[in-house]
C-alpha cells in the first residue's frame, strides 16, 4: 500500500478512467475499424461500386456495438446518431480511406509504427465500452449478473457479432465466420472484461473501477500492440482455455491449435487473419491495375 501511495497510482487511475476519449481516442477507434472493413475481400470494389453500401458497413464497424446494445435494453437502435460529431468523423475517416487521392492517408495509417499506436488507442475505447455496457444495465438490471455480462460483451464486441449482417450489406453470405462460433481474441476479452466488471459492479472484486480500467486497458492495449506487431492471431488464453475445456468438458487437450494446423489451407481460408485479407486484397488490386494498363 505505501508503494501505491508513493507511485499515487489511485490518482492516475482516477484521471486515465475520467479522460474523454472524443475526439481523439475515437477518431483512432474509426480509422481502425474502417481500416479492418478495407481489409475486407471485396470492400474497395464495393465502395466504388455503391459509396452508400460501404458508408454504412463502416458505421456499422464504428457504431454496431452501440446499436447491438440498444436493441438489447429496449433502446431505439438508432439512438446513437444523433451524436452529430461522431458521425461526421466517421464519415470523414470512412472517405480519407477509401477515397483519398493516391491512398495517401490509408497508406499513413497503414504503416505499421503509425498503426501500433492507433491500435492501442482503440483498445482504450474498448475498454471504456465495456466498462459502461455494464454499468448502464446494472442500473436498468440491479441482480441481472448475466444481463450486465451480455451487455458489457456486446458493447465491446458487438461489431464483431453483427459481422454476418454488415457482410449481407456487401453481399457476402458466410454464415460460418460466425464469431459466437469462431471467436477472435478481442471478442473474448470483451467477455472476460464484462465478467470482470460486472463482479466490480455487485462489490464481489475488492478494486476501485477506475483501476480495473486502467488496468484492463494496460492489458489490452499491450497485448493487442503485440499481436499487431507480430501479425498474430492467436490467443493468449488459449492454453488456460484448452485446460478448462478439457477439465469441464472433457475436450481434448490442444484440439483448437491440432485443428488450425491440420486443416487444409484451402478450407482455411474463409477464416483467414486479418493480415491475410491484407495480403489478398492488395493482391488483387495489384492484378487489376496492371491488367488496366
Amino acid at each position: 500500500m505505501e508503494v501505491l501511495d508513493v507511485l499515487n497510482l489511485g490518482e492516475i487511475a482516477q484521471y486515465f478512467s475520467k479522460m474523454a476519449m472524443f475526439p481523439v481516442f475515437d477518431c483512432a477507434y474509426y480509422i481502425v475499424s474502417i481500416l479492418y472493413l478495407k481489409y475486407e475481400p471485396g470492400a474497395v470494389e464495393v465502395s466504388r461500386k455503391s459509396p452508400v453500401a460501404s458508408w454504412l458497413c463502416a458505421m456499422l464497424y464504428c457504431f454496431g456495438s452501440y446499436i447491438l446494445a440498444d436493441i438489447m435494453l429496449g433502446v431505439s437502435p438508432i439512438d446513437y446518431f444523433h451524436n452529430n460529431s461522431h458521425i461526421l468523423l466517421a464519415s470523414a475517416v470512412w472517405y480519407l480511406i477509401f477515397f483519398c487521392p493516391l491512398n495517401l492517408f490509408y497508406k499513413c495509417v497503414a504503416f505499421l509504427p503509425v498503426k501500433l499506436v492507433l491500435v492501442a488507442l482503440k483498445e482504450v475505447v474498448r475498454t471504456r465500452k465495456i466498462a459502461a455496457g455494464v454499468h448502464h444495465a446494472y442500473h436498468a438490471y440491479h441482480h441481472g449478473w448475466l444481463i450486465m455480462v451480455i451487455t458489457g460483451y456486446v458493447k465491446g464486441s458487438g461489431v464483431a457479432l453483427m459481422s454476418n449482417f454488415e457482410q449481407l450489406l456487401r453481399g457476402v453470405w458466410k454464415p460460418e465466420t460466425n464469431e459466437v462460433l469462431n471467436m477472435s481474441f478481442p471478442t473474448k476479452a470483451s467477455l472476460y472484461g464484462a465478467i470482470l466488471f460486472t463482479l466490480q459492479e455487485a462489490h464481489l472484486l475488492p478494486v476501485s473501477k477506475s483501476t480495473l480500467i486502467c488496468l484492463f486497458t494496460l492489458f489490452m492495449a499491450t497485448t493487442k500492440v503485440f499481436m499487431t506487431a507480430r501479425h498474430s492471431h492467436g490467443s493468449p488464453f488459449a492454453l488456460i482455455e484448452s485446460w478448462l475445456c478439457h477439465l469441464l468438458f472433457g475436450s481434448p487437450l490442444g484440439i483448437e491449435d491440432d485443428h488450425h494446423h491440420s486443416a487444409p489451407a484451402a478450407a482455411s481460408a474463409p477464416l483467414s487473419p486479418t493480415k491475410t485479407k491484407e495480403e489478398l486484397s492488395e493482391v488483387t488490386r495489384k492484378r487489376k491495375s496492371k491488367k488496366a494498363e
